[in-house]
């Protein structure tokens, strides 16, 4: 790792896009939590199994924890992506790879990040309606939807950097 090159990236457009609908998605999430906080009973649900039903209740308090986890979540991420000359890779880094592997190292985290913020906003725009009884649970295609934005791109990621070594 000390001897990885260090180079400063250039953002492409995909990459802006997905900055700027992170943060929109971060303070979307933010306004939601406020705006519905006050007329939210005192009892909420706060977890969920992995039907995507709720399996425990406690106080309203426990939703700001949704953005603010996502909010650090986020912020870490962004810091992170600033030194993909650290990243683990799957293979050698060298002057003639090192631009590819972390321009695709830090477009995963960027995606990661932005999903992140997108679960935790489910979680939250879910939970508003159940806490009000107007709905019920995430729903089953949650999880799943979890797993595959998830781990297809980290695996699509391992072969990409794989096959351009």
């Amino acid at each position: 790792m000390k001897n990885r090159p260090r180079i400063k990236l250039s953002l492409k457009a995909v990459d802006k896009v997905f900055e700027l609908l992170g943060w929109l998605v971060v303070l979307l999430l933010w306004y939601v939590i406020a705006f519905h906080y006050s007329k939210l009973p005192e009892i909420v649900p706060v977890h969920y199994n992995a039907e995507g039903k709720v399996d425990k209740f406690g106080p309203k308090s426990i939703l700001l924890m949704l953005p603010l986890i996502a909010t650090v979540l986020y912020v870490a991420m962004t810091i992170v992506n600033r030194f993909p000359h650290l990243f683990n890779y799957p293979i050698k880094i060298t002057e003639e790879n090192a631009l590819q592997q972390y321009t695709s190292a830090t477009r995963l985290i960027r995606y990661l990040k932005f999903i992140v913020v997108v679960i935790f906003g489910i979680i939250a725009f879910k939970s508003i309606p159940n806490a009000a009884a107007t709905s019920e649970g995430l729903g089953t295609w949650f999880l799943p939807f979890v797993l595959v934005s998830i781990f297809v791109p980290v695996i699509y990621f391992l072969i990409k950097s794989v096959k351009t070594a």
